[in-house]
């Protein structure tokens, strides 16, 4: 295993990989303060005219208006906040979608179901204020895990229809171990929070994408960060020679991303037959084929009143 990580880390991709890491990392710790505020909630502007929008936002909109207004929600990872997405965010704005949110919890937090209990709050109030009945999450790190917490043990499911996360620790982590105390603890490969995911879910309706990298220095064993789940309908991408704070700015990841809300309906089949299928290595498929469990489509908007 040391062995293969090192040929990885020293192959022409993984060199590569690893500058932009150090890069996009004193990028970003000079964007941290501008991250450190809560985001306020906007007053939402109703658009009546294409004028002024990029194709792509163009496209959008007239190919799949629910798609366009499905709220996304972004969920950061342990000591961090939400300046981590800063690219993810205006890749998706480009592309077309317009409700984009992003939360911050405590950056000491120390208790997983509690930042769960938080992630609740916060996704239904979204719900309430747009009127979508389920939105989307995007989880980096720690917050792709909280996401998946809240979904499969707090009925989560009912507000999210996709859940994407990116270098997430779903089957735990040793380099917790390097501080075992608190949420560290919760994010080891033995914890009691990781145990209550691995029950069963047979009822779950969320839809999960896991990207995972070669490259992911935070992730040990790399193969952690999939999503393997006998009852939950997941998609794990291999990404090569990606660290793992630059997963969220990959221009592959961002794409897929994007392609992915745009196009899936309620069982995770794509809308339209011209958007390539994400690649899935045979080896780290979990759920290829969509279980059919039919819950209407992405985004829909409850009843006016």
């Amino acid at each position: 295993m040391a062995t293969r990580s090192a040929r990885n880390l020293l192959s022409p991709t993984g060199i590569r990989g690893t500058a932009v890491e150090v890069a996009w990392l004193a990028a970003h710790i000079a964007s941290y303060p501008f991250g450190v505020a809560q985001e306020r909630p906007s007053e939402e502007i109703e658009r009546y005219t294409l004028d002024g929008l990029s194709p792509m936002h163009r496209g959008l909109l007239i190919g799949d208006v629910e798609a366009a207004g499905t709220p996304i929600l972004l969920v950061h990872g342990l000591v961090d906040n939400r300046s981590i997405f800063a690219v993810l965010r205006r890749a998706l704005r480009r592309r077309g979608f317009g409700r984009i949110w992003s939360t911050n919890y405590h950056v000491l937090t120390h208790d997983l179901r509690a930042a769960a209990k938080r992630l609740g709050t916060t996704v239904e109030a979204i719900c309430e204020q747009t009127g979508y009945e389920r939105i989307h999450v995007v989880g980096h790190s720690m917050g792709g895990v909280v996401a998946r917490y809240y979904v499969q043990r707090m009925g989560g499911d009912a507000r999210i229809h996709t859940l994407v996360t990116l270098g997430s620790p779903h089957g735990g982590t040793h380099a917790a171990k390097l501080l075992p105390t608190g949420v560290c603890r919760q994010l080891q490969p033995s914890s009691e929070v990781l145990a209550e995911l691995r029950e069963p879910a047979p009822d779950c309706r969320t839809r999960f994408v896991a990207f995972w990298s070669d490259l992911d220095a935070l992730i040990s064993p790399k193969r952690a960060a999939c999503i393997t789940h006998p009852d939950l309908n997941a998609r794990n991408v291999l990404v090569r020679g990606v660290g793992h704070l630059s997963l969220p700015i990959h221009g592959r990841v961002t794409r897929e991303i994007a392609a992915t809300l745009a196009h899936l309906d309620s069982h995770g089949s794509t809308l339209s037959a011209g958007v390539t299928r994400l690649p899935v290595p045979a080896t780290s498929r979990n759920a290829d084929a969509p279980r059919g469990r039919g819950r209407g489509r992405v985004g829909r908007r409850a009843s006016a009143g």
